[in-house]
């Protein structure tokens, strides 16, 4: 059996306490807010709201992403507030991995009747 990794876990439960808080049915902004109250009464080290750049023939681009989390500089987390999940929010996690050249990544939604989350595992280009 796989070892599970315990700083993934560490944000996983910041984000299961808030959503047993609130509930679903808030903006993505509130649970934002409150998910950085959390991580920081939990002593997780984090960055909010990074822009990402993007580069195209080793040219950086004018348009970047924006994250909603970096926790422990190396764990990205993306944050929705709808019914379910889809395959767009997926692809908008890994363009976010890809872009800021992270290994782990969350994709969190408080929008559910039960929080929803998964786990990403790219491998970071040299």
């Amino acid at each position: 059996m796989a070892r599970r990794d315990p700083l993934t876990y560490d944000v996983i439960g910041a984000a299961m306490q808030v959503h047993q808080r609130l509930g679903h049915g808030f903006l993505e902004a509130v649970y934002h807010e409150a998910l950085a109250i959390e991580l920081t009464q939990r002593q997780v080290p984090f960055r909010q709201e990074v822009h990402l750049p993007i580069t195209y023939r080793e040219q950086i681009l004018k348009t970047v992403y924006r994250v909603d989390f970096i926790c422990y500089d190396t764990i990205l987390v993306e944050l929705k507030a709808m019914k379910k999940l889809g395959s767009s929010e997926v692809a908008q996690t890994l363009n976010y991995l890809k872009a800021g050249n992270f290994a782990k990544g969350l994709l969190i939604n408080f929008g559910a009747t039960s929080l929803e989350y998964k786990r990403f595992i790219s491998t970071p280009q040299k």
